[in-house]
């Protein structure tokens, strides 16, 4: 309790956080939050007592379905969103409800946002430049214009922009480089925290690489810290040092990226790694996924609570449940979350027979397997031609094709049968 009214009175952040006992800061700490939305009957609890730390320096990513509360938790953190129960702290310092309004400016120029959709976040009637400079004005982190300027033109360098886009406004931007003013946005402040919520969700593959190698780059150079949303775990894998799941706004597990992937404990989590696509067209044909039925679990009497279980991995869940999720982290067999029907030898082991006989479905057809009908029109005016390259095609399992160059060369062949029998009738008619 006094140590909740000496957070009341404290004005401005402290330089550092909390230790913990192998000697890593604690930057940001959730504490058995709820985020209620509405009142009385009409109540929707979005989140239900979240706990988590983020530690400085590093890639914590809050991975689930849309509508689980990621962002909601994430709002929370910047201010947006108040919390119903429990608290949030920075640095050891209280930040949810009420505080002074120094401190209140210490978490606004320490704790960044990039948002999900780059077109809505970004004022469509400001410059980039003044969208850039923006918090650099509110807070004055500039000792002259030329500092200014200087600062602006150099993140924007950074984010794969040039100076001349200072100028222009967002909607002359694609999508990526409107993220990227988002990014430069958030980083010009030099911020401790940075919020991404779904940052790459609404770009293309290509961009979403680019975007990506950004933001390592900036923690690398500035020792930033990520609290990454994301619903994709195939993406979060390969940038987050921790990642938590949350569903329905229960956060369900939590641990190491790759203790996460060998060993997802909770079945929702499970469905969450089945669901990853696989490359392979082959194997993604056959691939059966995993479903969650939050039926199996029964918490009628005895309730479930968030354990950790050992190799800093927590699960949610009720007494027998952990105990088994105990057993199988401890009998350390990694799960296997993905299973295909067929193996690859026997999905590839298709006869020319199994395809001429209706088996040509998209993804075992070639690209340009088309069937177009320019093979059939250009086989029906030369049908030996046309019957030359549909066995070429036939050869190369052009399928399609092959059906297409025959048909129009047999039409051919048939028609100036026709024709010949016509002009044969005719002669002899002539000659009688």
């Amino acid at each position: 309790m006094a140590e909740q009214e000496n957070n009341t009175r404290v004005k401005h952040l402290p330089e550092h956080g909390p230790m913990t006992d192998d000697g890593r800061e604690i930057l940001l700490s959730v504490k058995n939050v709820d985020i209620t939305f509405g009142k009385g009957d009409t109540a929707v609890r979005a989140v239900k007592n979240a706990s988590f730390d983020i530690y400085k320096g590093e890639t914590f990513s809050l991975v689930g379905e849309s509508g689980s509360g990621k962002t909601t938790i994430g709002r929370a953190v910047i201010r947006i969103n108040e919390c119903a129960a429990g608290e949030i702290d920075y640095k050891g310092v209280k930040i949810s409800g009420k505080i002074p309004r120094s401190l209140d400016r210490d978490v606004i120029r320490n704790i960044q946002m990039v948002f999900q959709d780059p077109a809505a976040s970004l004022n469509e009637r400001a410059t980039v430049d003044y969208i850039v400079s923006e918090g650099l004005y509110n807070f004055h982190l500039y000792e002259s214009e030329a500092d200014r300027v200087r600062k602006v033109e150099n993140i924007i360098n950074e984010v794969g922009l040039l100076p001349e886009h200072l100028t222009r406004y967002p909607h002359e931007f694609s999508g990526g480089q409107r993220q990227r003013i988002g990014l430069a946005r958030a980083m010009v402040m030099e911020p401790e925290l940075v919020i991404a919520d779904e940052p790459i969700s609404a770009l293309d593959v290509s961009i979403r690489a680019q975007v990506l190698n950004l933001m390592k780059k900036f923690q690398k150079e500035l020792n930033v810290t990520y609290l990454f949303i994301a619903h994709d775990l195939s993406i979060v894998r390969f940038i987050s040092d921790r990642i938590a799941v949350i569903y329905k706004g229960d956060i369900v597990e939590i641990a190491e990226a790759e203790e996460l992937f060998d060993y997802p404990l909770h079945p929702y989590t499970r469905s969450l790694i089945s669901a990853i696509p696989i490359p392979d067209p082959l194997l993604e044909k056959n691939k059966i996924l995993f479903r969650y039925d939050p039926s199996v679990h029964d918490y009628s009497e005895d309730k479930p609570e968030m354990v950790d279980i050992g190799h800093g991995h927590f699960v949610y869940g009720n007494k027998k449940e952990i105990e088994e999720y105990k057993a199988i982290r401890e009998a350390g067999v990694p799960i296997k979350s993905v299973t295909i029907a067929e193996s690859p030898e026997e999905i590839h082991r298709l006869t020319e027979e199994e395809i001429l006989a209706g088996d040509e479905e998209f993804l075992n057809a070639p690209v340009h397997d088309t069937g177009s009908f320019w093979y059939g029109f250009l086989s029906f005016f030369l049908p030996i031609i046309g019957l030359i390259a549909g066995l070429c095609f036939r050869k190369h399992n052009y399928i399609r094709n092959y059906k297409s160059c025959k048909k129009g060369a047999i039409g051919g062949l048939v028609f100036r049968g026709v024709v010949l029998l016509l002009l044969g009738l005719m002669i002899l008619l002539a000659l009688r």
